[in-house]
């Protein structure tokens, strides 16, 4: 058995040979130096040049789009107007860097919701975000974070583009997945005013998992892995630093990503006061469930998505992340009063009790009771969302083997039985 896609939509076969001209990408090759230099025509700021430090990521990038990817037209249309995206709100961001009012921004004891994929993470930052005094990133912001505004006399004036427009083409960019992968329907929603995770804030430095996860491009795994991660979170930082300084209401960040797993020494220095709420889950179900939204949401972006492929980087990304989590959270990274462990099993079971345990154990004063307000909306209509680890190629007995450290350090003893 393995996985297969959801049959396509009549639109997109028809926009995949060509008969949907709204949907026709433009001619030529992703090429850093082309791109960068059409953004800057674009761009109302008085620039001519950008970052050297895009150059490198963005060049291995594009360079595994045109020899992996192996995009379709439909797929291809959508990353250029992606590219195009971050690169105009790069350059943005770039000249409100130097806002004083943008570097003065401090952000202060945020909290990370953190925790390998499919293990309650994007509930438990719903669940925190329905307290009146946490703030998070929601779809539209992170994706246009600087906003469109005008250049005069050198000076930078935010939010001069409607704020509708914006979730608008939030809403388009971000509900394009679904649309093409009916799959994902089932696993996992996205809109333009639910909590965004950090990694959209970091795909601006061309630093990111975000890529891998929309396309196969292992050139650039080979490279992210070894890269410098702190571009990336400076650059996560700037985003928050622009956002709060459009509403400085106090009120406190709460944010997510399993991609922090990889880089917690990162998060430490650019958020020393940071709380982590780490979430644990049964690493075979981790894999299984995230390995499947992978495949579902690759396949909006190509045809040839090798489920087994997937499987196989998940399984070795997370026996490294997880393997090192103690030693890291040990390490004195982080104050062991910053950290809480919570486990998907409770947060299913009791979230109003891991809530409060959070609560207690990082001192916030959470108001009131969570609601279903605040849990993950799926489309059920659709089916449940079916996933085995033999579909990703993935041995049971393998997987228990490479996360005996993890289990043996956070699971308890019944249940490793």
């Amino acid at each position: 058995m393995s996985w297969e896609p959801e049959p396509q939509s009549t639109w997109v076969a028809e926009a995949n040979r060509g008969e949907q001209p709204d949907y026709a990408p433009r001619p030529g090759r992703f090429e850093a130096g082309r791109l960068i230099e059409a953004a800057l025509a674009r761009s109302a700021a008085a620039k001519t040049s950008i970052s050297d430090e895009l150059l490198e990521p963005l060049g291995v990038f594009c360079d595994a789009l045109e020899i992996e990817a192996n995009l379709t037209p439909l797929g291809r249309w959508a990353t250029q107007r992606y590219l195009d995206r971050l690169l105009d709100q790069r350059i943005l961001l770039d000249e409100l860097a130097r806002q004083p009012d943008v570097a003065n921004q401090v952000i202060e004891q945020p909290i990370f919701v953190v925790g390998p994929p499919r293990s309650g993470t994007t509930v438990l930052h719903r669940l925190l975000a329905g307290d009146p005094a946490h703030r998070v990133t929601e779809g539209w912001e992170v994706l246009f974070p600087a906003t469109a505004g005008t250049f005069e006399a050198g000076t930078f004036e935010a939010g001069t583009f409607e704020d509708d427009a914006l979730r608008q083409a939030a809403s388009d960019e971000l509900g394009f997945p679904q649309s093409v992968s009916q799959g994902l329907r089932t696993i996992h929603t996205y809109s333009a005013t639910m909590p965004k995770e950090c990694l959209s804030a970091m795909a601006f430095s061309f630093r990111t998992e975000e890529f891998i996860s929309r396309y196969n491009v292992p050139s650039y795994v080979e490279w992210l892995q070894s890269a410098d991660m702190r571009p990336a979170y400076d650059m996560h930082r700037l985003v928050l630093q622009v956002l709060q300084s459009r509403s400085t209401d106090g009120r406190r960040w709460v944010l997510k990503s399993p991609v922090h797993l990889q880089s917690l020494p990162e998060l430490a220095a650019t958020y020393p006061d940071a709380g982590l709420v780490v979430t644990h889950r049964e690493p075979a179900e981790v894999l299984a469930s995230v390995s499947s939204l992978l495949a579902n949401l690759r396949a909006a972006f190509s045809e040839h998505v090798d489920p087994e492929a997937i499987g196989r980087y998940h399984l070795d990304l997370y026996r490294r992340s997880l393997g090192e989590l103690a030693g890291h959270l040990q390490s004195g990274l982080f104050d062991s009063s910053q950290i809480v462990d919570a486990y998907h099993s409770d947060i299913v079971s009791d979230p109003g009790d891991v809530l409060h345990r959070i609560s207690d154990r990082l001192g916030l004063d959470i108001a009131g009771e969570p609601t279903n307000e605040s849990s993950e909306k799926r489309d059920d209509r659709l089916g449940a969302h079916r996933y085995e680890a033999a579909d990703f190629g993935l041995d049971l007995a393998e997987i228990d083997g490479a996360f005996a450290d993890y289990r043996q350090a956070f699971f308890p003893p019944s249940s490793r039985d």
